[in-house]
């Protein structure tokens, strides 16, 4: 009984609310419990008739959506044939793009990288490019510095440590960086890359290649630590 005089007393309350504002989306729910739940969603969408702020959040997601996709479909021929020119998986080099600037050419971060591929000032200047933010010369100086990354160190994960960290952190620290920036954005790139989750962890460059003997005595070149 004093459930249904709760319930009645809640309807009142959100007739009230309803009346005080007309555009209100005033709800009332009953719970599994038995209690009943006066909820206002906020002021509609006349044309729509959903909540003003659901309809903007979505609205806004929508434009950032459509945008990245203009994007990559109007440069995704330039990278492919960048990509292919320096021997790199367009896919990769796409996965790239995704993580650094959601292919928009006219990102700038907070430490200075510019354009598709984020280069620094210095970066830049160094590949010969005049302009981060003209797409085609920021691909085309991206694409160069992963593939100079890539025959550096031999492995993609440190490539990519290195295109975040600069190789010389990676040089310093024999493989990825400690730093928990770059070891995040290795793990985005290649998940992007491949599709799936990806954890690479603390990778170690490879010692130089040396001599040494077998168990049989004969001398092989191996580029495993000792022991």
């Amino acid at each position: 009984m004093m459930k249904r005089w709760m319930a009645v007393l809640l309807w009142g309350t959100a007739c009230g609310l309803a009346a005080m504002s007309v555009a209100a989306e005033v709800r009332l729910e009953t719970r599994p419990d038995g209690s009943v739940v006066v909820y206002n969603v906020g002021p509609k969408n006349p044309a729509s008739g959903r909540a003003a702020t659901e309809t903007s959040v979505n609205s806004e997601g929508a434009k950032r959506r459509n945008a990245v996709a203009n994007h990559r479909e109007r440069w995704s021929p330039f990278i492919e044939e960048q990509s292919r020119l320096h021997g790199l998986d367009p896919k990769l080099v796409k996965a790239l793009i995704r993580v650094e600037s959601s292919f928009d050419p006219r990102a700038k971060s907070k430490k200075g990288a510019m354009g598709l591929m984020q280069l620094m000032p210095a970066t830049a200047r160094d590949l010969g490019v005049t302009d981060a933010f003209d797409p085609q010369q920021n691909v085309r100086g991206g694409v160069t510095y992963l593939r100079r990354m890539i025959d550096r160190f031999g492995r993609m994960e440190l490539a990519l440590a290195a295109y975040n960290a600069g190789p010389e952190a990676v040089a310093r620290y024999g493989g990825i960086p400690p730093y928990r920036e770059t070891r995040q954005y290795v793990d985005r790139v290649l998940s992007v890359y491949l599709g799936r989750p990806v954890e690479v962890g603390p990778l170690k460059i490879a010692a130089k290649p040396r001599l040494v003997r077998d168990r049989s005595g004969r001398m092989v070149m191996t580029n495993q630590p000792p022991g």
